[in-house]
């Protein structure tokens, strides 16, 4: 511990006196705290002393210490010099107090820094002196650091100081740091502050002390529970410190999910009254015991948006790991069926008001022990959609409402003294709601006494305040810029991107970037990571609760009577009305149209006329999927070519836009352009300039009639140009100016025929499926270029100068010849080229994970491939005879993405010499052993899969010990000799033949296993695997080998003697169909693994 000052004061006896308290009552109520003269000398004794889950938690991390106690103390009892204690024993937890823990011959900054990362969670008590300390100074350097970096708790307890003082480095402390400042480095002073600010902003306890303050002990013990609470929760790195008040509802819901009769669970309660939040932490906690899980948030919403067959599809494809897409309007019987039946899942359906939802998604055809959470306002679509059981999810009692307001309103776990009575106020007003305790708070944070004494006089206004109404007051204390962001966001922009939504608004009103920051900070709008509207990437999201985008709508429907005088219109019905009518008025400032829900409606080319405010047209179609045809357009032109768009537009959306051009119209303000499946032939005329600076975003996806990209000269801070499909382009302008230029997407482009002219500092190029005929010299001036994909384009000639690009990662090609390749790869997709690898060139490429090099039937040799290759697919390769693996000891396995398997595919390889086939076999059971190892020192999660593929109808006997000429066998498992514990972990091989097969296909290998113990107690594992490359289907031929692995192959060890295994094979063709094929020969390999 720090050293202090020399001589002792009333307020560092009291500061003493206090932590004495705290580490007596933490010593009784969660552990014995151990001191070197009270060790535990065995883990019995540990087991006794510590609650179950900190000691299976202390197990796996083998942290010397739960808690490090940071102070300011005397310097009699900080002498690290002058005191040597034994070493602590390996034996049990404990909290890290003083000096006298110290091994002997440390120095003084190295323990103090092992004991902290030894440690789960660290209390700073922050008294008047504690900046005095430069030893204090570093442990909270230190803490902070790993607080950051590891995920480290910390808990400030603001001892007699204002937190203000600590966040703003004022009153003692200020005359702290400029004493540190004359005598220490500044760079370590600058350093000493940064991490002293950032404790000051985090949430802790304010004791002020005093006779109207609380008694002391009744602060330990509120710190005492959090930090067991802490302690308690295995996944306290993902919790979130507003959780508050939820612990007893989670444990009703956990013990629900244990009762094998409930498989559907609903959680029923008005709106912000936390249903989402519990479906969220109880999710967290167990999804890792199911096989698959999946958390589909904002149901009813994302229904409305992209439409019910949408969202199934998505839905399926996140749970089978596979793309789905299902023609009818059931899932109906067969194989997906099937595998839903073969899954044991978790599911949260959030947010539903459809009991007929369960039955669309399938959640019936779930395998057993699967469960169901799903959240609802309605308690009756809950009991129509089979709830087992429903929870109705109950107000925070005052004490939990009175921490989560003070979360908000004061930035730490308790109220300030001089507010206290105030805040009760609140509290009672917010109604148990953590909605409005959260907005409320958040209006109130900084704000001074008086400020609050007004609020609530207007409060008190209303006799007993609806949620509605105290939500609303929240919206009545913005400014006027903070409240058409809010309204532009709950009409417009929610589930945008946030990146878009502040380039458009920023283009509306000046400062809206602070506005939305401001209302992140008022807890009206949220940031989540999602797929925004339109996209298909995660980014980071604007997102609202429905309550506050309802009340936003509620405000704008009450601006007038009529709809033409409102400013914002999101209702189909109201827009219909409106562009059919010519009802059009300078007050509409946005359209919003979802045109799925109108009927066909002729537009009069000026039916904007008169809407010269419009900010934003957003015309779309919910739940469109791109192979749609056009016939679904609903806005139909007239004879004009073109429609007269006010000036004002800055976010201009219209899908299947049915203009040819967009001549009449000025986009000098617009900021974002999408105009997917529009019928452009062109987009203004190449002799009129145009004022592009406000333009960021161009999309032009599947026009297909367009056959000219103007001149982009002024569009100097666009982004991104998107021309996917747009099968008439013949030539886009220079954009070698445009220096924030990020995005260029020319797939499917056939006509487009010369390699584009872009800046240097792209990254990353699209041009598949396009007519680009040569990749030129100039390449190589691409000097930042990751990624270039020209998949099936027409390119016959690659330039050697590509050698020279040392940032390209990924090169993808087809049917075309290629003898340099980039310096670094990670990537080579090389399908139908004339590629060969003389010698050992693939040995330099050090970095590669993936390589796609099927049907080059010029290659005959893969010498010394990377041992931990993750991804290779060498079909119908068939001149290849040789294949060779570097040594893995020159190589390291990389952390593992667990989305991501291992996967090698030598089918129809039929020229593959044996001494390949065996290095090929070699190869994957070197990386399983690396994997499982891998696992052993990272148990996190479960190791990857593996599948690997190769012609024969042989299984080793030499790595299979166990065979089978049928599709089952039985094993017996050697007895654990030791007493530790030991895992099972199993290898499959499979030999399938397909010499009767003629078709392109999926092959799935399934594994079903029963481990039987002494007594008759058994445990059924199952195994899933998909042997065809991501995104394809490729045709078998004769006999093949498989060998397979996957986590769910990986058991702990409980007695058993024998494992008994049931294999199938189904090939899944491309209408969908699904055929059982015989399983010729199986084998296991069985390792253990102390």
């Amino acid at each position: 511990m720090a050293a202090s000052s020399s001589s002792s004061s009333p307020q560092r006896d009291t500061c003493l006196n206090f932590i004495t308290h705290l580490l007596q009552t933490l010593k009784h109520t969660i552990m014995n705290i151990f001191f070197h003269e009270q060790d535990l000398e065995d883990a019995d004794q540990l087991s006794q002393a510590l609650p179950q889950t900190i000691v299976s938690s202390y197990s796996s991390r083998q942290l010397k210490h739960q808690v490090f106690l940071s102070f300011r103390g005397e310097d009699t009892r900080l002498n690290f010099t002058a005191h040597l204690l034994k070493a602590l024993k390996d034996t049990g937890l404990n909290v890290f107090f003083d000096e006298e823990k110290l091994e002997k011959g440390e120095q003084l900054s190295s323990a103090l820094s092992q004991a902290i990362a030894a440690s789960n969670l660290s209390i700073i008590v922050l008294s008047v002196d504690y900046a005095s300390s430069k030893s204090c100074l570093a442990e909270v350097s230190d803490i902070m650091d790993r607080k950051d970096t590891q995920g480290h708790i910390v808990l400030p307890i603001f001892y007699h100081v204002d937190p203000s003082n600590v966040r703003n480095i004022g009153g003692s402390f200020k005359t702290s740091f400029e004493d540190h400042e004359l005598k220490r480095p500044i760079d370590e002073v600058k350093r000493w502050k940064a991490a002293f600010v950032e404790v000051g902003k985090l949430k802790g306890w304010h004791i002020i002390g005093g006779k109207f303050d609380r008694p002391e002990t009744e602060y330990i013990k509120d710190i005492v529970e959090y930090v067991i609470k802490k302690l308690m929760n295995n996944y306290f790195r993902n919790a979130s410190e507003e959780l508050v008040g939820i612990d007893d509802q989670k444990k009703m819901i956990l013990g629900l999910i244990e009762q094998e009769d409930t498989r559907i669970i609903g959680l029923w309660g008005m709106g912000g009254i936390g249903k989402t939040t519990l479906a969220d932490v109880v999710y967290k906690e167990v999804s890792q015991k199911f096989e698959d899980s999946c958390f589909l948030h904002n149901v009813s919403e994302k229904i409305e948006k992209q439409g019910m067959e949408s969202l199934r599809d998505d839905f399926l494809t996140e749970l089978l790991k596979q793309e789905i897409h299902i023609r009818t309007p059931s899932i109906g019987q067969g194989f997906i069926q099937e595998r839903l039946n073969n899954k044991k899942v978790i599911v949260v359906l959030d947010d539903v008001n459809d009991s007929d939802l369960m039955n669309d998604l399938g959640v019936q055809h779930f395998g057993e022990g699967s469960k169901i959470i799903i959240t609802s306002r309605d308690k009756q679509v809950l009991k129509n959609g089979g709830a087992n059981k429903i929870h109705e999810v109950v107000k925070l009692n005052e004490n939990d409402s009175l921490q989560l307001f003070s979360i908000f309103a004061f930035r730490q776990l308790n109220p300030a003294i001089d507010f206290l009575n105030l805040s009760y106020k609140f509290v009672r007003y917010a109604q148990g709601s953590p909605l409005a305790l959260k907005v409320l708070g958040s209006r109130l944070y900084t704000k001074s006494k008086r400020d609050w004494e007004s609020e609530v006089d207007k409060l008190e206004e209303y006799a007993q305040p609806k949620i509605s109404q105290i939500l609303k007051r929240s919206f009545d204390g913005l400014d006027e810029l903070e409240k058409n962001v809010f309204l532009d966001i709950a009409c417009f922009f929610k589930n945008e991107s946030k990146e878009d939504a502040e380039e458009i608004l920023s283009c509306c009103y000046r400062g809206a970037v602070s506005g939305i920051s401001n209302l992140l900070d008022k807890c009206l709008i949220d940031i989540i990571t999602a797929i925004p509207f339109i996209s298909i990437d995660y980014c980071e999201c604007i997102s609202m609760h429905d309550m506050l985008e309802e009340m936003g709508k509620d405000i704008v429907r009450q601006e007038a009577k009529e709809l033409w005088k409102h400013s914002r219109l999101w209702n189909p019905k109201d827009v219909y009305q409106v562009l059919r009518y010519n009802k059009g008025t300078d007050l509409i400032q946005g359209l919003k149209l979802d045109m799925s829900q109108i009927d066909n409606l002729q537009l009069c080319p000026t039916v904007f006329d008169n809407m010269y405010n419009l900010r934003v047209i957003l015309f779309y179609f919910s739940g469109r999927k791109f192979w749609k045809k056009c016939s679904e357009k609903k806005l139909l032109a007239d004879q004009d070519d073109s429609v007269s768009l006010p000036d004002e537009l800055r976010y201009l959306f219209w899908d299947y836009y049915p203009f040819k051009s967009l001549s009449s119209f000025n986009p000098i303000n617009l900021v974002v352009l999408r105009l997917t499946h529009g019928d452009m032939e062109f987009l203004w005329n190449e002799d009129s300039y145009q004022n592009l600076v406000n333009l960021r975003e161009i999309d032009l996806t599947q026009c297909k009639k367009l056959r000219k990209i103007p001149n982009l000269l002024s569009a100097i801070n666009l982004k991104s140009l998107c021309c996917n499909g747009c099968e008439s382009l013949v030539q886009h302008p220079c954009l070698d100016h445009l220096a924030f230029l990020k995005t260029l997407e020319l797939e499917g482009c056939h006509n487009f025929k010369k390699f584009p002219e872009v800046p240097n500092h792209f990254s990353i190029l699209e041009l598949d499926e396009t007519g680009i005929e040569e990749v030129p010299d100039s390449v190589e001036h691409l000097t930042r270029l990751e990624q270039l994909c020209l998949r099936k384009s027409g390119v016959k000639k690659v330039s050697s100068n590509i050698s020279k690009l040392g940032f390209l990662r990924s090169l993808y090609l087809s049917h075309c010849p290629i003898t340099e390749f980039p310096k670094n790869p990670s990537e080579l997709y090389l399908s139908e080229t004339q590629t060969e690898f003389p010698g050992n060139s693939i040995l330099k490429f050090r970095s590669l994970e993936f390589m796609h090099i099927d049907h080059c039937n010029n290659l005959k040799f893969l010498s010394e491939l990377p041992p931990y290759l993750r991804y290779l697919v060498a079909h119908d390769c068939s001149s290849l005879e040789k294949v060779s693996f570097t040594n893995q000891n020159l190589y390291e396995l990389e952390s593992s993405d667990d989305s991501h398997e291992f996967f090698m595919l030598f089918s129809n390889c039929f020229n593959l010499n044996q001494d390949s086939i065996n290095n090929i076999e070699a190869n994957a059971m070197i990386k399983i052993g690396s994997l499982v190892k891998k696992w052993e020192k990272e148990s996190d999660c479960d190791p990857p899969s593996l599948v690997c593929c190769f012609p024969g109808n042989e299984i080793s006997a030499n790595t299979f010990e166990y065979q089978s000429m049928s599709s089952s066998l039985i094993l017996r498992l050697s007895p654990n000799g030791c007493s530790g514990r030991r895992y099972l972990v199993f290898v499959i091989c499979l030999v399938a033949d397909f010499a009767h097969d003629h078709k392109y296909e999926d092959v799935i290998c399934s594994c079903e296993c029963q481990l039987t113990a002494t007594g008759g107690h058994y445990e059924k594992l199952k195994s899933e695997w998909f042997c065809s490359p991501e995104f394809e289907l490729v045709q078998y031929m004769g006999d093949h080998v498989f060998i397979l692995f996957s986590g769910a192959m990986v058991k702990n060890d409980e007695g058993y003697q024998e494992a008994s295994f049931e294999f199938h094979i189904k090939k899944l063709d491309l209408s969908g169909e699904e055929e059982p094929m015989k399983v010729e020969k199986c084998g296991v390999h069985v390792s253990y693994v102390a």
